[in-house]
């Protein structure tokens, strides 16, 4: 790192009419810098990131001073040299970055030709050489492939390369690894590293993941509310913060090694499955897997996008007949039961999805979304439906005025109590989350854990719970189930699965994990 700053903000302010959602923020970055933006949603992270490339709407207004080089950017209207020449942004979803018509040799020949003269024949070896710097193998051919055929690591990757195609001197990453699995995002993380390394690269990181900052980061900006709380080497900072703001973010991280309650192992099963098989077509999605979800236990069901976690989900829920194997949710095949028993067996069924924003109807209500199942199912006539609803709420900790609002009144922690207060209402005996805190801040997934596990101690149903996120599963489950490519390669109780592990990709798995401390991640 050299003193040399390449990226200069100095009371940075941004006002959306009379409100400023960024307040008199300022910090640098030096050449071979990587700098950590970090603080939960709303904190002026990425409005901070688009200001610095022009991307705010019109309706923004920007004050004080952002410097690239020595070179004012505040106000300027010439950003066709600058904006991917000098500075680019990785967006954090690069499924909606990327074009879906267009080839990925398109799509970087295009960000070529923005700044270049380049012939055909340069454009494509060009596309070529940046595809196999940010590592997608066979880059000669997938340069022909479009988006959908590549994996999320892939298309990361690709995005990456897209910012790097003029060789600017910083790249802004917004929350690049947040979709990612463990192993996925270590290899981000460690291609980002090499780009400062070997290209020398200035790299300011928008992230609410501190463990990805422990791993990547050089200094560390933490903002909250729009204005700069504390700035520290990355190192001072995780050994002693200075403000309470970051001492909680930092308290709210999962880590591995919780010792969650041992639930009972005489329970009656409340989900079984025994040698299922998934076949898309030509492809077997699940391969031969055998499960079982004890009465109060919480299994975790791990691995990476597309080791068949998901579409175990819908099999265990009834929403997916298998191609081969047997099913038994609560004592019975919900393929086998005539529709009005399969009706009542649902209603001892609830789901949480991953994304509440999408699996709540924006036309109804809090109340109304809750209180859906109670009127599918008449199990709450007349005044009790109302009541239920408010105890739901209550047991969720939202306000009893929150009935009245609407989901996108709410926040994304809010929201995905909703979505658990919606699964509750009919008092299932099996809940099945799937994902249900990716998205969300430290501090807020933090809650949102505490609560399902408070919920599931004192209501006592079984748990089939989601995720790629091992320090989250190991701080909630007794036992643990991991998914390799649609087999089972490993299962039994939450510490020897994760702090033990017998089989070498559980042990990839548990070594991808970023641990939320500079020392003990770089060992």
């Amino acid at each position: 790192m050299t003193s040399e700053q390449v990226l200069e903000i100095n009371g940075l302010t941004v006002r959306f009419g009379d409100r400023a959602v960024v307040d008199e923020v300022s910090f640098d970055l030096a050449a071979k810098e990587i700098v950590a933006v970090v603080g939960e949603s709303g904190s002026g992270k990425s409005v901070t990131a688009r200001a610095a490339l022009g991307l705010l709407p019109p309706s923004a207004s920007v004050s004080g001073s952002i410097r690239l080089g020595g070179r004012e950017l505040v106000g300027t209207r010439q950003w066709k040299g600058i904006r991917g020449n000098r500075i680019a942004m990785v967006f954090q979803e690069p499924s909606t970055a990327l074009n879906p018509v267009l080839t990925i040799g398109a799509q970087l020949a295009e960000a070529l030709r923005a700044h270049r003269s380049l012939t055909r024949s340069e454009l494509r070896a060009k596309a070529v050489e940046l595809l196999e710097l940010v590592g997608i193998p066979e880059p000669r051919r997938r340069v022909r492939h479009f988006p959908h055929q590549l994996s999320g690591g892939q298309k990361q990757r690709v995005v990456i390369a897209l910012a790097l195609a003029n060789d600017p001197e910083v790249i802004i990453a917004d929350e690049p690894t947040t979709a990612l699995d463990v192993t996925v995002q270590a290899e981000i993380l460690a291609l980002l590293r090499e780009l400062r390394d070997r290209r020398g690269v200035s790299v300011l990181l928008i992230t609410h993941n501190l463990g990805v900052v422990a791993d990547l980061a050089d200094r560390v900006v933490v903002l909250r509310r729009g204005e700069v709380v504390e700035r520290a080497p990355v190192r001072e900072l995780f050994a002693g913060p200075a403000h309470a703001y970051t001492r909680e973010l930092l308290a709210a991280v999962p880590r591995l090694g919780h010792e969650p309650a041992r639930a009972s192992e005489d329970g009656d099963p409340a989900l079984e499955l025994d040698d299922v098989v998934v076949d898309y077509g030509g492809f077997r999605a699940v391969d031969g897997v055998s499960l079982r979800v004890r009465r109060g236990e919480v299994l975790g069901l791990v691995g990476e996008s597309g080791s068949g976690k998901s579409t175990l989900g819908r099999v265990a829920a009834g929403l997916l007949r298998p191609t081969r194997g047997s099913v038994s949710l609560l004592g019975a095949d919900p393929a086998a039961l005539p529709a009005r028993r399969r009706r009542h067996q649902r209603a001892k069924l609830g789901f949480v999805f991953q994304d509440p924003a999408a699996s709540l109807d924006p036309r109804f209500t809090v109340g109304d979304c809750v209180g859906e199942p109670l009127r599918v199912h008449r199990a709450a006539p007349g005044s009790r439906y109302r009541s239920r609803i408010a105890e739901l709420l209550d047991q969720v900790r939202l306000p009893a005025d929150a009935a009245g609002r609407y989901p996108r009144e709410l926040s994304g922690g809010q929201r995905q109590r909703v979505g658990l207060a919606r699964a509750l209402a009919l008092g299932p005996e099996l809940l099945i989350a799937d994902e249900p805190t990716s998205a969300l801040d430290v501090s807020v997934q933090a809650a949102v854990l505490e609560l399902l596990r408070q919920l599931q101690a004192d209501l006592g149903f079984a748990c089939l719970f989601i995720s790629h996120d091992l320090a989250v599963v190991d701080s909630l489950a007794h036992r643990v189930a991991v998914l390799h490519r649609g087999r089972v390669v490993e299962q039994g109780p939450h510490d020897e699965v994760l702090h033990r592990p017998s089989a070498e990709y559980t042990r990839r798995l548990v070594g991808s994990v970023p641990v939320p401390d500079p020392l003990v991640q770089r060992s």
